[in-house]
This record gives C-alpha cells, structure tokens and sequence, in this order.
C-alpha cells in the first residue's frame, strides 16, 4: 500500500523560485525514507506540501489514498492528526514540562485525561525521558528536548512521521541516539519520511535514499548511501 504519493507535483513559490519540477514519487506503508539534497533543493518543500502548510503549484498528493491537495482548510487539521512532525527547532512550550508538551498534542484533539494520563508516560518511556516528565525544556539538553518533539509527534500513534533535520542542532552521538529512536519507532510500523543533510546518518542507516537537485529526484535508491 502507498502511504504517501506525488504525482507530477510542481511547486512554484510567490517570488517565482521553482521549488519542485514535475515530481513522482511512492513511499510504502512501514518504510523509512531519507530525502537528501542540498540546502534549496526541495527538501523541506515537501515536508511541508504533505502537512499542507503549502498549496501545490501543479499534481497531486495523495496519502493513504487520499488527495490532500483539494482539502477543505477546515479538514486540514483532522490530515495533521495523521501526521507527526519533527523539526530541527524542536518548538516545545518553555511553560510546560515535558508531560505537559507531549500531552498537549492530545488535548488540542478532545482526548479524555484518563487516556492522556496513560499515554503520555507510555511515550515518554518509548522515547527514554520517563525521569523526566515533569522537567522543563529549559532542565533538558537538545537531545532530550528533541525526543520530547518526537514524544508530541508520536503520541498519537500517527501512521506517518515527517522528520526536517531532526538532527541538525545536535552533536553526532546525541544524533545517533535520535536516529535509533526514529528506527524504533518505524520498526513499530509507523512509515517515516526525513530530509537531512547528514552524510553519517544516511550512510550509517542504510534505508532508501531520494535525492534531489534544483528541485528535481536525481536518484531514488534502496539501501542508499549520501
């Protein structure tokens, strides 16, 4: 099954830079796919077309079936409930703890407190921060801030998780332990899609690679090195 697919996508922002020419592209259902390239070839514009945070220029997006491109705005945050994000900013609320964050990504949804009460410190003990659930982003490393991210990403059990530079602020050990993370979490069946730029990481995970230049797949390789 494709869980994510473009379809001659064409993206051309408002100052007339082409960001994606004529793009096609199949992710499967449970795959872990690294989107490579350098800075302005694409990567990030399509992180974002697939959260809708952008409208496509041209073609079509589909995922799990379903174009996301003719989507009435209001139907947009239901798409993002099936979507978790994690940036290289990891954008945590400095006025709540790490519980607080990850539970946050549930109450914006109307889930009851007992079922935040039980999920949350499952996800915190996935992500290795159970000791740490009630400190602030503040007490934490960049590390942990980053697993609290991927924490709000996933708590929601999302069939897909989109990754930008997840590890573009950390150091390569910190890096490496984010990358295990995101393995396991893929293991569990949850497709992944990340855009890096780190050669170490792509070449030490050995998963398909999509590369892009000028906006255009120059390569899509399994078991890809960068």
């Amino acid at each position: 099954m494709n869980m994510i697919e473009f379809r001659n996508v064409t993206k051309i922002y408002e100052d007339n830079t082409v960001a994606l020419k004529n793009i096609n592209l199949t992710i499967k259902k449970g795959e872990f796919v690294f989107i490579v390239g350098p800075s302005g070839s694409g990567k990030s514009t399509i992180i974002k077309l697939l959260i809708r945070e952008i409208p496509v220029t041209s073609g079509a997006i589909f995922i799990a079936g379903r174009n996301i491109c003719n989507l009435k705005t209001s139907r947009i945050p239901q798409l993002r409930r099936n979507i978790g994000s994690v940036f290289q900013d990891f954008k945590l609320l400095p006025n709540k703890t790490a519980f607080e964050n990850v539970a946050f990504a549930l109450e914006v949804i109307g889930k009851p407190s007992y079922v935040i009460k039980v999920q949350v410190p499952q996800v915190l003990k996935l992500v290795g921060l159970e000791h740490k659930m009630h400190s602030y982003p503040h007490q934490l490393s960049a590390g942990e801030q980053q697993r609290v991210s991927i924490a709000r990403a996933f708590v929601n059990r999302p069939p897909i998780l989109l990754a930008d530079e997840p590890t573009g602020n950390l150091d390569p050990a910190t890096s490496e332990g984010i990358m295990k993370l995101l393995s396991r979490i893929n293991l569990i069946g949850t497709t992944v899609a990340m855009a890096t730029h780190d050669k170490n990481i792509v070449n030490a995970m050995r998963r398909r690679v999509i590369e892009l230049e000028d906006g255009e797949i120059i390569r899509d390789q399994q078991r890809g090195v960068y």
